[in-house]
């Protein structure tokens, strides 16, 4: 592992995260394509257990959220370290939190965070970065960190109309990761001005696909009961996504969940968070396919957690 220069930042963190996720590997390697070799018709995306969600908190409270965010919903945290993950100055104390039902990189940044930074939602791992560049502007994105080399790979930020940010990243030796039990949802918010636009250009870049698109789904679900709104659930490779188009006009705390997590026993779940430290911001509501509710972990983040009833 290379030490970090004075004269220029590295990324150290990358290859801590390879070894903590590795242990959960299996024993047949997951092939990822090498650089710009894929045709024209190959999904860039990988699988949604390479994908994180990224949380960012104070300092102080790095060790409460992880150990709240495991306390929920079991799994394993790597041992913090404090890195450079960025292609300028900085300092963080990084780790990684696999769990069965979605991965988190977890950020506490020692230094101020340089823009854009701490605005991407996600990590998604790609089959090839070139490939991942060059699909993003014919799908309507555009690339506000132009790919920058890190020990293991390569990593670049885009931005989807409507303002989503992602991360993408490629390793240079191909990682393996468990499949998840349940894979969680990315929950988008845009307005009824950029939802077709957003919804086209991920599917043109994930190639995803729509399984519902609701134009009367229950308000309530996003605090606004006895209304409706538009409702958009899309499945690729890089994991589900429910995208809400709604007015704007959002009561606290809908809108600042990042991600949903499926678990098969919500109130035992929302017991635990409880217990671990962390706070019920909207209580359970039942939809006609789902019962959902809004969790905010220590150090602040927040989240969303569902449960789907057998059929």
């Amino acid at each position: 592992m290379p030490k970090k220069k004075k004269s220029r930042p590295t990324s150290i963190i990358c290859t801590a995260i390879f070894a903590v996720l590795f242990l959960f590997a299996f024993a047949a390697p997951t092939a990822v394509t090498p650089q710009s070799t894929l045709a024209n018709n190959t999904t860039i995306a990988v699988g949604p257990q390479y994908d994180s969600t990224h949380v960012y908190v104070a300092p102080a409270d790095l060790e409460s959220f992880v150990k709240s965010f495991i306390a929920t919903f079991s799994g394993q945290a790597s041992k913090p370290i404090v890195t450079n993950v960025l292609p300028v100055p900085s300092s963080t104390e990084f780790q990684s939190v696999s769990t069965p039902v979605g991965t988190l990189s977890v950020f506490a940044f020692q230094t101020p965070i340089p823009f854009p930074f701490g605005q991407e939602r996600t990590g998604y791992l790609v089959t090839d970065m070139d490939a991942a560049i060059k699909a993003v502007h014919p799908a309507g994105a555009e690339i506000i960190v132009e790919p920058f080399k890190d020990a293991i790979g390569r990593d670049a930020v885009i931005q989807f109309p409507g303002g989503l940010k992602t991360q993408l990243y490629w390793h240079f030796i191909p990682p393996n990761y468990p499949p998840l039990e349940t894979i969680p949802e990315n929950r988008v918010y845009v307005s009824r001005d950029q939802a077709d636009k957003f919804v086209k250009s991920f599917l043109t870049f994930s190639r995803g696909k729509i399984t519902e698109d609701n134009p009367r789904a229950d308000a309530a679900e996003i605090g606004r009961p006895k209304e409706t709104f538009r409702r958009i659930r899309i499945t690729s490779l890089f994991g589900n996504m429910q995208v809400n188009v709604t007015d704007g006009h959002l009561p606290f705390p809908f809108g600042h969940e990042i991600t949903g997590y499926q678990v098969s026993d919500l109130s035992a779940t929302l017991e635990k968070a409880k217990s671990s430290g962390a706070k019920i911001l909207s209580p359970p509501f039942t939809a006609t396919d789902h019962t959902t509710a809004i969790v905010q972990f220590p150090g602040g983040y927040i989240a969303e957690i569902h449960s789907i009833p057998e059929r």
